[in-house]
């Protein structure tokens, strides 16, 4: 099994300290407008668990970097050959435009 580089073990480290940073903001204006510590405290707690639950949803949703697949599991990246590539329509010329018959009573 290959080791981690540096960049992803410091990514958990990145993501608390970030969590932290969004946490003391939410403390911060809580205290503001309150000026109880007790409930800046409290939303202090929740904002760290709540940025920390979002921001890892999304870095799982990102998923590693150098391994992008497209919706059909294909490496978006690979040059496509003759035989993988979209058929073309049968007809390259413009199509008329034909109006629905309209109904006037």
């Amino acid at each position: 099994m290959a080791k981690p580089s540096r960049s992803d073990r410091s990514r958990p480290a990145e993501l608390i300290a970030l969590a932290a940073v969004v946490a003391v903001f939410v403390g911060v204006v809580v205290f503001l407008s309150t000026r109880a510590w007790e409930v800046s405290l409290v939303f202090t707690g929740a904002g760290f668990i709540v940025a920390l639950v979002l921001l890892a949803m999304l870095a799982l949703a990102a998923g590693p970097v150098g391994q992008e697949k497209d919706l059909r599991g294909n490496d978006p990246t690979a040059p496509v050959t003759p035989a993988e590539a979209p058929e073309a329509p049968a007809s390259s010329a413009p199509r008329e435009r034909t109006d629905p018959p309209s109904s006037h009573h």
